[in-house]
């Protein structure tokens, strides 16, 4: 008897080892790319030169909770009086964000990227999946309407992560004429979950880390919900997602439609997998934005 109970309480503590182990990759795992590297890698798949002819502003913002993000405004030159704030996905940092930059400039948008918390220029933390950083973009978003009151209409765009962070910002309604979602999930315990079962490891398995995840971090994988934030959103949004995405499903493009109450619209766009859209077919992807603005009353030029 004695030895079932040793075997038994070796194996729970096993699972929970590997539970804690789980929850350290997830949520602080993977190499963050430099700001070097990360340009390289944007340089080598597009055109950057048009950022030489751009006025840069660096800034830096201080969020609620006294953590610093940094980031650069990018001028596209007159008296423009409009601005998108874009976000970029896990590990990546502000030069991520890029490669939509220049759709929104051709319209007579100026851009604010950013380094998302824990990413780039940034001090390294865990992440928590939009909720963390939700509120970060809420603060930095804040703090650009109260330091330029020239840009009287704002808009959100974000990838991956970057996209769930601004699905969840909505959620605090912020003063923004529309948002673009681009390969967002809607909850992350389905992600995670997938990648367990790609590990050959019990599905439950996940049920364990997101309670590590709770007692290390603060946080559990059910609370990582953006689809939630969008309840009573009024916001107009466009959700954008590769029809081929097989890391983050399309599904969840369409649970987040299901959720917002403001205009919404998905398009797919066909061969393209995760975050590759804008990449994979650039001009279905600058109609798909020009389309939207002009069906909600905004600028394009």
């Amino acid at each position: 008897m004695i030895w079932v109970l040793l075997a038994g309480g070796l194996l729970m503590l096993l699972v929970l080892l590997t539970g804690f182990l789980m929850a350290r990759f997830a949520m602080s795992g993977g190499k963050r790319q430099t700001l070097e590297e990360a340009r390289a890698w944007q340089a080598a798949h597009y055109d950057l030169s048009w950022l030489d002819a751009l006025r840069q502003e660096p800034f830096t913002v201080r969020c609620r909770d006294g953590y610093v993000l940094h980031g650069l405004l990018l001028r596209g030159g007159g008296e423009r009086t409009r601005c998108v704030v874009i976000s970029h996905g896990y590990t990546d940092n502000r030069w991520g964000a890029m490669k939509y930059a220049r759709i929104y400039l051709d319209r007579g948008y100026d851009v604010a990227v950013y380094d998302l918390r824990g990413h780039g220029e940034n001090a390294r933390t865990f992440c928590t999946y939009s909720v963390r950083e939700g509120h970060d973009l809420a603060d930095l978003l804040g703090q650009l309407q109260r330091e330029h009151p020239e840009y009287t209409l704002w808009g959100l765009q974000g990838e991956s992560l970057g996209s769930a962070s601004t699905t969840a910002c909505l959620g605090e309604r912020p003063r923004v004429a529309f948002a673009v979602a681009d390969c967002g999930f809607s909850e992350i315990r389905s992600v995670l979950e997938a990648g367990v079962r790609g590990m050959h490891l019990p599905g439950w398995m996940t049920g364990v880390a997101s309670l590590c995840a709770k007692i290390r971090y603060g946080y559990s994988f059910g609370e990582m919900r953006p689809v939630d934030r969008l309840r009573g959103n009024t916001v107009p949004l466009l959700l954008i997602h590769g029809a081929d995405d097989t890391f983050i499903l399309p599904k969840h493009s369409e649970a987040l439609r299901a959720a917002t109450s403001g205009p919404c619209r998905l398009v797919l766009i066909p061969g393209a997998g995760h975050a590759a859209s804008v990449l994979t077919d650039p001009e279905a992807y600058g109609r798909a934005v020009t389309e939207f603005l002009r069906e909600n009353h905004l600028p394009t030029a």
